[in-house]
């Protein structure tokens, strides 16, 4: 019997283990330890994911939030040891990009314990970004690279990991599993929303951090919710906070942050997406709809190519622009981009080899 411990902690890691814990459960021979380290604690960002999405309650509960990126890390790194050292899993699971992962990563190859990660070889070569630092060092020190795309591979490729005692293996996205899995149970949100609607998220630190970013993409969502068609925005806590902090107002359709079965539902009805989230981008595709990232880079270049998706930086008129040009169009996967909804089959299948 295989034990793996796996580390999440922030929304896009709980929808990508769904599924992938969902075929552990039906598998033999493989046994899965759930650490959830508390990084999104609040009941919007975290319990209702596991509640929405059927995971197990976490064997291991953390409750390691706030601080600077150091000293969560630091927090996490010495709490998910001590978790390793009492329960001594065969294998550390870690998906994406965030200080949960590289904590969950670093616990591990201290303790000489195999590192598997999910959405490896992402890379948006920017080093302004804490997430490219996490997914790289995550990378050097695991040894099962489980890549969604081929551009993931070439980027490992071109790092020199094929000259490397590790496995660098395509599996596809897990996100497009959940997606097609819970496609069909997606709810709308509780309250009114307006017909022909935009779906926006704005949560990433490089726009969130920066009052002149932050202040160019809400004066593009205002007259754009303005002059072309009303914006739906659910507002992540902290961005909340720093909007008011700076003094800016949004005058758009805003609501509290969703579960997934909720935003499935706004990204199947709304006209375009607007975002800086590495995540929604895709989910955008998966849905048929065209994308306007808010962002300078994008690890997500093949949507880039299909042109399925066009960046646009924090340029309050590129991303006007962008949105006259996209609203209401429809795009299509015409060469399976993402492994057709296997991949988390492929995940456990070579983890248990």
């Amino acid at each position: 019997m295989q034990k793996i411990l796996t580390i999440i902690g922030a929304r896009p890691q709980f929808i990508k283990a769904s599924v992938v814990s969902s075929v552990i459960m039906q598998t033999e021979g493989i046994e899965e330890i759930l650490l959830h380290t508390g990084q999104h604690f609040d009941t919007n960002m975290s319990d209702v994911f596991f509640n929405q999405l059927g995971i197990p309650k976490p064997d291991i509960q953390l409750d390691i939030h706030g601080g600077s990126h150091g000293e969560m890390t630091g927090r996490m790194l010495a709490e998910i040891e001590q978790a390793m050292l009492a329960h001594k899993p065969d294998r550390v699971l870690v998906y994406g990009d965030t200080n949960s992962t590289l904590a969950g990563a670093l616990a591990g190859a201290k303790l000489h314990i195999p590192v598997a990660h999910v959405e490896a070889g992402l890379r948006s070569f920017n080093m302004q970004m804490p997430e490219e630092i996490n997914r790289i060092l995550t990378d050097q020190v695991s040894d099962l690279l489980f890549c969604p795309t081929d551009t993931a591979v070439q980027n490992l490729n071109n790092e020199g990991f094929a000259h490397k005692p590790v496995q660098v293996l395509q599996v596809g996205d897990v996100m497009q599993d959940a997606a097609l899995l819970f496609a069909e149970k997606a709810e709308a949100p509780v309250g009114e929303l307006p017909e022909g609607f935009i779906l926006a998220t704005l949560h990433r630190a490089e726009n969130t951090d920066s009052p002149e970013r932050l202040a160019a993409i809400i004066d593009a969502l205002n007259e754009i919710n303005t002059t072309l068609a009303p914006v739906v925005l659910p507002l992540h806590p902290r961005t909340r906070k720093l909007v008011a902090l700076h003094g800016l107002e949004l005058n758009v359709h805003l609501i509290d942050p969703l579960g997934y079965l909720e935003m499935l539902w706004l990204l199947d009805n709304c006209k375009l997406v607007l975002t800086d989230s590495g995540g929604v981008q895709k989910e955008a595709f998966f849905f048929g709809k065209a994308c306007v990232t808010m962002r300078d880079q994008t690890e997500w270049v093949e949507l880039i190519r299909a042109g399925a998706n066009e960046l646009v930086g924090a340029n309050t008129i590129r991303i006007i622009d962008a949105t006259k040009r996209h609203l209401g169009r429809q795009v299509q996967d015409t060469v399976n981009l993402y492994g057709g909804g296997k991949a988390a089959e492929r995940v456990v299948f070579h983890l248990l080899r």
